[in-house]
């Protein structure tokens, strides 16, 4: 697995982009976010569908046909230098194969945020444009909104991200230990869902694998990751990081049936290092080479992630 080319980071009066390639947007945060970008001294635009509602299902934002047209229409205008998720939910893989991935890659690299449903997003990007795209919080996400770590560290990565080249957690090691590789991953469960699409890539193979997810039973996030080794895409990995299971059984519940599934696997392992959908939640950048040491709960970019 190698690193994948690094975007240009933002600098004050960088035109953004927000998109929704998901689900349905509130406006009122939206426009909250859209302050916040304001802050930064960035100037954010609202792309045209950003606030659709598809008509017949309601989580939706919009057809997916607007959806992927918001997305490829802020790719391939050179005024705009990055491209913000206004928020995850469901669809993602409805529109991406209806995205002109030649014409986004001859439009050349820009800065790409979101998480959550847009993993299957992350996955395209690092396949069919061999970009680094950044794992964190999105721009009507309540995270976004209310949590100025979770803001401060995507600002910090966006504007100065040498400052963030070494990513420290709050986290634990599950299997402890070093690893070196490249970064890739977030929710688990688009993760498996991925498996034999167009755009996932064929295994993890070489990289350091970042899981999360939200809302999920154990039985069920048991289920991915056996979906995952079954499939032997986890072959080859060098080493995971654990983020936040929000909504989902009780940790102390969900730890045995990780250890389970992961430890087998002789890799270091991180748990709890706070990426995903929690309060104050940490940006990751993939498609980075990096090094993880679970004992010092670090993750160290070996270049900032974007030039």
């Amino acid at each position: 697995m190698k690193q994948l080319k690094r975007p240009t980071r933002l600098a004050p009066g960088a035109r953004v982009a927000v998109v929704a390639p998901s689900g349905p947007v509130p406006e009122e945060r939206l426009r909250a976010g859209l302050d916040v970008l304001r802050g930064w001294g960035l100037d954010p635009v609202a792309a045209p569908h950003v606030l659709d509602r598809h008509g017949q299902f309601g989580y939706l934002a919009g057809t997916d046909a607007d959806r992927a047209e918001d997305l490829q229409r802020a790719w391939c205008d050179p005024g705009i230098d990055a491209v913000l998720c206004a928020r995850g939910g469901y669809g993602a893989q409805r529109m991406a194969d209806l995205l002109d991935w030649e014409a986004m890659r001859a439009a050349g690299p820009k800065v790409f945020v979101g998480f959550s449903d847009i993993t299957a997003l992350h996955e395209a990007f690092a396949t069919r444009l061999g970009l680094v795209t950044l794992h964190g919080p999105m721009a009507a996400g309540i995270d976004f909104i209310g949590s100025a770590r979770a803001r401060d560290h995507l600002h910090a990565t966006l504007f100065t991200p040498e400052q963030v080249q070494r990513i420290t957690t709050d986290g634990k090691p599950l299997v402890p230990g070093r690893a070196h590789g490249t970064t890739l991953g977030g929710c688990l469960s688009l993760l498996a869902a991925e498996l034999g699409t167009p755009h996932a890539r064929p295994s993890a193979e070489g990289g350091l694998l970042c899981l999360e997810d939200v809302g999920e039973e154990t039985y069920r996030l048991d289920r991915y990751l056996t979906q995952l080794l079954r499939a032997g895409w986890l072959d080859g990995v060098h080493g995971i990081l654990l983020g936040s299971w929000q909504d989902c059984d009780p940790y102390d519940a969900l730890r045995p049936m990780l250890t389970d599934r992961l430890a087998p696997l002789s890799i270091p392992v991180l748990e709890t290092t706070g990426f995903g959908h929690c309060p104050d939640a940490l940006t990751i950048p993939f498609g980075m080479a990096a090094e993880l040491d679970t004992d010092a709960a670090t993750l160290t970019l070996e270049e900032p992630a974007l030039r």
